[in-house]
């Protein structure tokens, strides 16, 4: 009776364990390397939550039997994507003062082999890419030829001549530039992982479709010497969280939803920014020629609370799928013209 007990708890764990890391992915995405930029997508919330309801029923049946045929292609179906995230991390100037680019890189997690993938990726690549073993990981490495062009005329994009892709677990996949990359391989180890209270204002709310966060003015800082050099430490004099921001798209059972902020240092200037945006935002929305697209950015409201300046939206599920449906009958309607055919030249036949 105790084992078949043990056996059921343990079929119970494996069934609820991929419910549970799409529900929390903050454990799954502990393991990244520091970020100064952060952009969470979650596709399958996207894919099987929110875009049934915008969507007519033919766009669905196309859109799945599209998945379905990449999903035997490469084995991947982004219907089961658990998170898609972004990072961007901004790096200190180099010892001879020169502007360092920054250091990108995208982390896909879901229903996958990853090591399936990389292998899938070699013999379809063969001779084009190259392994490089750093740490406990071999890293595929492919040069970018266009770019590699570009940056003979311009060095800031050395960075970026070389991409690689890594597998950091059994289910997520990294792609990046190569430095990024093996930080990423050492934070998989324990060394240089991301600060935690980054993940907490990135997924504050547990619905999120898309989410974004990040600290500009302590990147600009970083990015130009204020925080020293590649190898020099300097006492940082610019510690301020201004400039500091987070944003995310949500959904409730009537409305999609947007939230964002952004720290303003203090009540005053909070109010100074919100003035200079509301007009701005004004002015934009204004300018959009499409009417409909202009009611529902209508809804977005901005004010201010404490020392931040405040964005929200609540844009009814009704509303944007009626304004899909409407954009697509009419580009349906819309008749293709052909260009008018001549009527052949008949030659005059002299007597």
């Amino acid at each position: 009776m105790r084992l078949k007990s043990i056996f059921l708890t343990a079929i119970t764990v494996l069934l609820l364990a991929p419910a549970a890391l799409a529900q929390n992915p903050q454990a799954a995405l502990a393991s990244l390397p520091e970020a100064d930029a952060l952009i969470y997508v979650n596709p399958q919330k996207i894919f099987n939550e929110a875009a049934p309801r915008v969507s007519t029923p033919d766009e669905l049946t196309k859109m799945r039997a599209a998945f379905s045929d990449l999903k035997k292609a490469v084995g991947i179906d982004p219907a089961t994507l658990e998170y898609v995230v972004i990072a961007v991390r901004f790096n200190k100037p180099s010892s001879d003062l020169s502007f360092v680019a920054p250091d990108v890189m995208a982390v896909v997690g879901g229903d996958f082999s990853s090591e399936s993938l990389m292998a899938l990726g070699q013999l379809y690549l063969q001779d084009n890419i190259r392994a490089e073993k750093y740490g406990s990981k071999s890293i595929m490495v492919m040069k970018i030829d266009p770019i590699a062009a570009e940056a003979e005329k311009t060095p800031l994009l050395k960075s970026y001549v070389e991409m690689g892709a890594v597998p950091l677990s059994a289910n997520s996949l990294a792609i990046g530039n190569l430095r990024y990359l093996k930080s990423a391989i050492d934070a998989a180890d324990g060394n240089g992982r991301i600060n935690p209270a980054a993940l907490e204002s990135l997924l504050r709310d547990p619905n999120v479709l898309l989410a974004a966060s990040g600290a500009p003015i302590a990147s600009l800082a970083k990015s130009f010497g204020l925080m020293g050099l590649e190898n020099t430490t300097r006492d940082s004099h610019c510690d301020t969280r201004f400039g500091n921001f987070y944003a995310a798209i949500t959904m409730t059972e009537t409305n999609y939803t947007f939230r964002g902020a952004m720290n303003a240092d203090n009540p005053d200037t909070a109010k100074i920014i919100n003035n200079l945006l509301s007009g701005l935002m004004k002015q934009g929305i204004s300018a959009i020629p499409d009417k409909d697209a202009q009611t529902m950015l209508q809804s977005l409201r901005m004010n201010t609370r404490e020392n931040e300046v405040v964005w929200e939206a609540d844009v009814p599920v009704k509303v944007i799928a009626d304004y899909l449906r409407t954009k697509s009958e009419a580009k349906a309607a819309t008749p293709t013209s052909k260009p008018a055919t001549r009527r052949p030249v008949r030659k005059k036949r002299t007597r």
